[in-house]
């Protein structure tokens, strides 16, 4: 088997609001809200990028696990946003967090969905036995032109997950786990751009809810489950509206989606913002609860898993700060402040 036995996430403790962005830059602020369900977003401050963020959340993650750092035989980390162009985020973060060198590991991209890709390849060297635990990390400071609407909905965060193969020391076991994708031109950053192009309308219905909604399903086909046998479920976020749109569309209810929706309080958090909802849902739990989280990439590509909590949820869980805890503890900022710790000045 392969499960979870450690899992962590880490926020910036810095906010700005829907409105202070829309206020700006002149747009209709109620429109703004109802058409991306986001109330305010994450924050980086200018020290703070996607290894710093990592690091955190790995440290929670091994907090709940309690292990040895050096056991961790591999490391792999998904985001659109590393911090170097030619330099992987794994070698510092595993340096950080005291993991030696006897490791194999990469940096991952596929759009949003490359944090769910990085575990889908530590659990299959986990459940191959290649390894005794892999860290699995999804992390993003997501950036928009300023000038872009999008930059209302781009949040910063990271999310970490420890797999195992000894079924006793799991919080949750990875029952199952298929991927959907496709060819799709929807979004995109070339080399030399230092933001996205946006395809809006293949971004919707070819893409987002195309290869989610196909994921899902092929998903619960395998397993033989449906919506209703499901307690939980956490779709990629990149507005509030999406998710809840497909949430509908396969049947789940509001009180299936609530735990994995966060987006209303961080923004889009990109490749973390699936696994971020994991997490939470993860803080929710009860032993043989079951879950299904699917990812969304660009480009394009759903992760789909199906997961079951087990009897160390309850006793884990709060082993380190809990997602709800992040939520709580904030600073705002005006948007002169949010400018400068982003370095957007242009």
């Amino acid at each position: 088997m392969a499960g979870i036995i450690g899992y962590g996430i880490y926020i910036p403790l810095y906010r700005i609001k829907t409105e202070e962005i829309a206020n700006v830059w002149g747009r209709d602020v109620n429109m703004v809200k109802s058409g991306l369900l986001i109330t305010e977003k994450s924050v980086p401050h200018y020290d703070e990028d996607t290894v710093t963020m990592s690091i955190e959340a790995s440290l929670n993650a091994i907090k709940r696990a309690n292990i040895n750092p050096k056991d961790i035989g591999a490391i792999y980390s998904g985001s659109e946003s590393p911090a170097y162009a030619v330099k992987p985020n794994i070698t510092m973060v595993a340096n950080a967090i005291g993991m030696g060198s006897n490791y194999t590991g990469a940096d991952v991209e596929f759009a949003c969905k490359a944090g769910t890709a990085a575990l889908q390849m530590v659990t299959g060297l986990v459940k191959s036995s290649m390894v005794k635990f892999g860290l699995a990390i999804a992390t993003d400071a997501a950036e928009y032109s300023v000038e872009n609407v999008g930059d209302q909905s781009t949040g910063a965060g990271s999310a970490a997950f420890i797999i195992g193969n000894n079924k006793n020391e799991a919080v949750a076991e990875i029952v199952e786990t298929l991927s959907y994708s496709s060819d799709i031109p929807d979004f995109w950053r070339r080399p030399q751009m230092h933001y996205p192009t946006h395809a809006e309308r293949f971004t919707g219905e070819p893409a987002y809810f195309k290869h989610t909604i196909m994921a899902t399903k092929m998903l619960m086909e395998k397993i033989g489950l449906k919506p209703s046998d499901i307690n939980h479920v956490a779709f990629h976020t990149p507005n509030g509206k999406f998710p809840t749109r497909v949430a509908q569309l396969l049947g789940f209810t509001n009180e299936q989606v609530k735990h994995g929706f966060v987006v209303d309080r961080i923004g889009n958090t990109y490749s973390a913002a699936t696994m971020i909802g994991l997490s939470s849902i993860l803080d929710n739990a009860k032993p043989g609860d079951k879950i299904i989280a699917t990812s969304f990439g660009s480009g394009a590509g759903s992760d789909a898993f199906y997961i079951e909590a087990t009897d160390l949820i309850e006793q884990k869980k709060r082993l380190a700060k809990t997602t709800k805890e992040y939520l709580d503890i904030k600073k705002y900022v005006d948007y002169s402040t949010y400018i400068k710790y982003t370095n957007r000045i242009e």
